[in-house]
Order: structure tokens, then C-alpha cells, then sequence
């Protein structure tokens, strides 16, 4: 591995000022700005999470707003973004910073670590943006660059290489303006050093990059081989009555999409035929004292929706009934709740209406 020196961060800031995007959040040091912005991006690319920056700032400007809001609010915000512990965490530490410490952010990367829901990541990109401490940060984007102009073959995603990436980068900022630096070096990997295909002929680093003269561009980074992917079954069971009112059930306890809201759901070891489902006591104890009238299955191909370590293969089993006896939700008034995607996305090409029971 070469030897840092300010080779780097010189080259990387010059390409930065040339390259860089005009994003909303590069132009303030506010730290709710920052801290909300950075939640978003976890696992979300810039033009996805943008939208819903800009959502998120409109409905609620400044953290007392946010703090205040109900839950189910910010949920139905954040949908369709994924990972919704995030938007539980940042709604949970937006009410302990403001009931706890006044509104006032922890200003030091210590001490924001201690904030739920913030990581090494995202506490050193608030305590460089907004405090000016030299802090490296160190992401996707980060490791590969590094990864492929040093040289390291040491697996991104162990503990060892996680030190090794972090300290490398430490080791590289330029203190004297370490949020640019950070946006610069993320910037590089989002736009120029990219997973696939790279162009690194008009590379700044294609002469000292270790990858690109050891024909390794596309073996780094390394990353160990995460566990097989887990398949689940969902059978949603979708009440239909003759006032076109169904039922809807909120998500409890640890899981996916904690405390949205979808329709009763049967989960299965495999594909289940409508017989196979009626004798589970799931069924049983959800369909006692409704009469129904009739049932068939909207989708006969499963809908496969992809999670990081599981895939779920969802069917919609359409059920008419006359009445439904427990809380009922005018299926009109769906998109007033907080659902996964999955469910939305049901409800948007589904027609209720045009349905004669």
C-alpha cells in the first residue's frame, strides 16, 4: 500500500470543485439539515433521496417540528424509501434532542455518536460539515476508492478491514477543510471511481492508481460473501366488502416495516393453494363470524420484492365479504396509512370500484 500523502487530497479537492453536484445539502451548515439529509442517503442514492429531503424540509423545518409530529406521519413521509428503522431512529433522537438537550445538537463526533440511529458515518459528516473536525468519513463510495488507488485487498466488510479503511482515511484528510474533503472523496466514488465500468482513462489518479496499473478494477474492493438470502412467502388476505371497505392491521413488535400498516397476512413456508390456506388457524381465527361470498387470487405469479438478506414472494388473495366485522378502512382512504411499497403499489393498480359483488 502507498504512503498517504497530500498528493491526494489536493488532487481529489481540485477534481471536487470542478465536478462537484449542487446539492441542497452542501449549502448550509446546519446541523438538522445535515443530520437529516445523511439519514436519508443511508442505503439510498442521491437521486432517489433527494425528493424526499426536500419533502422532509418542507413538512418540518426545523426539528421541533419533526420531534413533535406523530409517528404515522413520519412513516407515510418516508415511504417507499425502505429501511424504515430509519426514520423510527431519526424521529426518536429528533424528540431527545429537542426535549432532552434544549434543541441544541451534540457538536462534537463523540458525542453525536451517541445519538440513535448515528454511526461513525454519519457523526463524522455532521462533525466535519458543521464543526469543521477533522473526521474522516468512510462509506461505500469511500472504500472502493480507497480500496482501488491503495491497494487493499483487506475485505471491506470484517472488522479488521473496517479499522484499516478508516484509519487510511484519517490519515489522508485534509484538516484544514475536512467537509469538503469528505464530500470530495464521496463525490469521486459516486461519479468517477464507480462499481462498474469505470472510466479511468481521464482518471486524476490513473497514474498512482494500483487497481487500474494492476489490471484490478474490477476484483476491488473486496467484500466476504454475506449469508444466502432468506425467502419468505406472503399471502395478504384483502377484504372486500359491498361498501368496499377492508381491513388493514399495523405491524408490531421487531421486523420489517415495524409499525406500517398492511392487510392481514398469512405467512407461508412456501406458494400456497387456497385450500392449503384455509386450514391454516391464521385463516380460521381471521375469517371467524365473516360470511364470504367468494375468493380469487389477483396475482397468480408471485411478486418478488427484494430486501437486502431476504426476498419476500408476494400474492394478493382477494376476499369479498358482505360486511367486514372488525375496524374497517374505506379502501379509498389506504393511502392515508403508512404501508411498504409492496402493499402500495397493490393499491394503486388495484379497482375496487370496478368490482360487482
Amino acid at each position: 500500500m502507498s504512503t498517504p500523502s497530500p498528493f491526494f487530497y489536493k488532487k481529489l479537492i481540485s477534481w471536487y470543485l470542478e465536478n462537484k453536484r449542487d446539492l441542497p445539502w452542501r449549502n448550509t451548515t446546519n446541523p438538522y439539515f445535515i443530520w437529516l439529509s445523511e439519514i436519508i442517503l443511508q442505503q439510498t442514492r442521491v437521486a432517489q433521496g433527494l425528493p424526499y429531503y426536500l419533502k422532509f424540509i418542507n413538512a418540518y423545518p426545523t426539528i421541533h417540528n419533526l420531534a413533535t409530529a406523530p409517528e404515522a406521519n413520519v412513516l407515510k413521509l418516508w415511504q417507499g424509501l425502505g429501511y424504515y428503522s430509519r426514520a423510527r431512529n431519526l424521529h426518536a433522537t429528533a424528540k431527545h434532542i429537542t426535549f432532552q438537550l434544549d434543541e441544541v445538537f451534540p457538536n462534537s463526533y463523540q458525542d453525536l455518536l451517541k445519538l440513535k440511529g448515528v454511526g461513525d458515518y454519519t457523526a463524522s459528516a455532521i462533525a466535519s460539515t458543521c464543526y469543521n473536525e477533522p473526521t474522516a468519513v468512510v462509506d461505500g463510495n469511500v472504500y472502493r476508492v480507497l480500496a482501488r488507488i491503495f491497494g487493499i485487498e483487506t475485505p471491506i466488510n470484517s472488522t479488521l478491514g473496517m479499522k484499516e479503511f478508516k484509519t487510511l482515511a484519517q490519515n489522508l484528510i485534509d484538516t484544514s477543510q475536512p467537509a469538503i474533503f469528505n464530500q470530495a472523496i464521496m463525490e469521486f466514488g459516486a461519479r468517477q471511481c464507480v462499481p462498474k465500468n469505470p472510466d479511468c482513462n481521464i482518471c486524476v489518479f490513473n497514474e498512482n492508481c494500483f487497481a487500474f496499473n494492476n489490471a484490478k478494477i474490477s476484483v476491488l474492493p473486496v467484500k466476504l460473501k454475506s449469508n444466502p438470502v432468506k425467502k419468505r412467502y406472503f399471502n395478504y388476505m384483502v377484504f372486500l366488502s359491498e361498501n368496499n371497505e377492508t381491513i388493514l392491521r399495523q405491524r408490531k413488535g421487531k421486523g420489517i416495516w415495524q409499525n406500517l400498516y398492511e392487510f392481514p397476512l398469512i405467512e407461508t413456508s412456501a406458494e400456497a393453494t387456497w385450500e392449503e390456506l384455509k386450514e391454516t388457524e391464521s385463516f380460521k381465527a381471521l375469517s371467524e363470524e365473516i360470511i364470504i361470498q367468494s375468493v380469487f387470487l389477483y396475482n397468480e405469479k408471485s411478486i418478488c420484492h427484494k430486501l437486502s438478506h431476504q426476498h419476500l414472494y408476494a400474492r394478493f388473495w382477494i376476499v369479498e365479504v358482505a360486511e367486514v366485522k372488525e375496524k374497517a378502512v374505506g379502501f379509498s382512504k389506504i393511502n392515508n396509512y403508512a404501508v411498504p411499497v409492496l402493499v402500495e403499489n397493490f393499491v394503486s393498480d388495484f379497482p375496487p370500484f370496478k368490482i360487482t359483488l
